[in-house]
């Protein structure tokens, strides 16, 4: 990593600070492209590294999403917790490609919430995979990335380079053991309960169609396709662990 490349991470860093961002760190690529293939779309390759951005949810949203909800209450979390969020997130990630691209470097930001196919429900790249190669945490059962400080409250995007910033080297090891309070409180029954491996399909932990048939059902009833169940109930992210 040269002085230019650690010029702009304390740039970047510095920046975040500003906005309020928790989570910046690099994610080497190049020993995970399969996977990274497997779960997204052809943009990643070629690209060596990624920033993993994110920003912890307000916990007194989520913690609204468990029990009985009402309208007011996925409302408040689909501004607050998503559409405001993913912006802020979007936003931040413009402003560190054009850092790195200033700088002489290839960047492509990626959406925060894209979806490029429906039927798989998946993005270009899996930002929960990006921030587990950062360092941040773990895939938990209910294919989220888990932080020890913040659980599953946390919404995550990535900008792709070709910077030779210093990559993160520790990737936490899976740290739900046998809990499986996600898969229990998921009403579509959707989830598992199986622990992530690498490389394994995300089949093998969700059912996607189970998923979406039931935020189809949420739609028609509340009114938006907001559900949280598995976010909610995970232990690392309620107050007691934080």
């Amino acid at each position: 990593m040269d002085i230019n490349s650690i010029n702009i991470m304390k740039k970047i860093h510095a920046l975040g600070e500003i906005h309020c961002i928790d989570y910046i760190g690099v994610a080497g690529l190049e020993a995970y492209q399969e996977e990274i293939a497997e779960i997204g779309g052809a943009l990643p390759a070629g690209y060596p590294r990624a920033i993993a951005i994110g920003i912890a949810l307000p916990s007194a949203i989520v913690d609204r999403l468990g029990g009985d909800v009402t309208y007011e209450d996925v409302f408040t979390y689909q501004e607050h917790a998503y559409d405001i969020i993913n912006n802020r997130l979007d936003l931040f990630a413009s402003v560190t490609a054009s850092s790195l691209q200033r700088a002489g470097y290839y960047v492509l930001p990626v959406p925060a919430a894209e979806r490029i196919d429906s039927d798989r429900v998946c993005a270009s790249i899996s930002h929960k995979i990006t921030a587990r190669l950062a360092g941040f945490g773990w895939i938990g059962k209910n294919c989220l990335l888990i932080t020890p400080e913040h659980g599953p409250r946390v919404r995550w995007t990535t900008v792709l380079t070709d910077a030779p910033l210093e990559e993160n080297r520790d990737i936490k090891d899976v740290r739900c053991g046998g809990c499986k309070k996600c898969a229990e409180s998921c009403p579509a029954q959707a989830l598992t309960g199986r622990n992530y491996a690498p490389g394994e399909p995300r089949e093998s932990r969700l059912d996607v169609a189970k998923c979406e048939a039931y935020l189809h059902t949420r739609k028609e009833t509340l009114g938006l396709a907001v559900c949280g169940q598995c976010l909610c109930a995970c232990p690392y992210g309620q107050k007691k662990n934080r």
